[in-house]
C-alpha cells in the first residue's frame, strides 16, 4: 500500500478529556453548558500537542476557575460519530471536592450556566445516553480502582 493511501486510512480522531468530581454524599458534579440542551461533565477538547491529562486540567480551570488535583484515568471511550468522525474520550478521577474548593468555583460565563452535584441514578435523565453510560462506567471503575475501555459508552466485553 502506498504511503499516501495508508495515511488517508489512518484514524485522526477528535479527542476530549473530562473529570468526575464528587461531593461527600457520592454525587457527581455536572455542568450545564449554555450551548447544549443536556448536562455534561467538566472538560473539553484536547488541543494539538496537548496530553489528555493536561487538557483535562486546563478545561477544568477554564470552566470552573479551580485547579484541583486530577487523579488517575477512569475510562477511555471510543465514540465514532457520523457528523464529527471518530472520537476518543478520556475521563479522569477528580476526586472529592472539599467545601473550600466548591466555594472558589467561578463558572466560565460564556460557556456554563450552572454546576451542580447530582446522584448517579439521575444521570440518564440529565446526560445524553452515551455520556450517561460513560459516567456510570467511570464511577464503577473508580470504585474498583480499575480503568475501563469502552466503545460507545459500553464495555466491548459485555456486547
Amino acid at each position: 500500500m502506498a504511503e499516501n493511501e495508508q495515511e488517508q486510512r489512518m484514524a485522526t480522531p477528535r479527542m476530549a478529556a473530562g473529570a468526575l468530581f464528587f461531593n461527600d454524599q457520592g454525587q457527581v458534579l455536572l455542568v450545564k453548558p449554555s450551548y447544549k440542551p443536556k448536562w455534561e461533565i467538566p472538560g473539553g477538547y484536547i488541543e494539538r500537542g496537548e496530553s489528555p491529562l493536561t487538557a483535562c486540567r486546563r478545561e477544568v480551570e477554564e470552566e470552573l476557575g479551580i485547579t484541583p488535583g486530577i487523579g488517575p484515568l477512569l475510562v477511555v471511550d471510543w465514540a465514532p460519530s457520523e457528523a464529527e468522525g471518530d472520537k476518543v474520550l478520556y475521563v479522569f478521577d477528580g476526586g472529592l471536592l472539599h467545601p473550600e474548593e466548591l466555594a472558589r468555583i467561578k463558572l466560565a460565563p460564556d460557556e456554563l450556566l450552572a454546576a451542580e452535584f447530582h446522584p448517579a441514578d439521575k444521570l440518564g435523565e440529565l446526560l445524553i445516553p452515551r455520556l450517561a453510560r460513560r459516567v456510570r462506567a467511570a464511577i464503577t471503575a473508580r470504585s474498583h480502582s480499575q480503568p475501563q475501555y469502552l466503545e460507545h459508552g459500553r464495555s466491548p466485553a459485555s456486547s
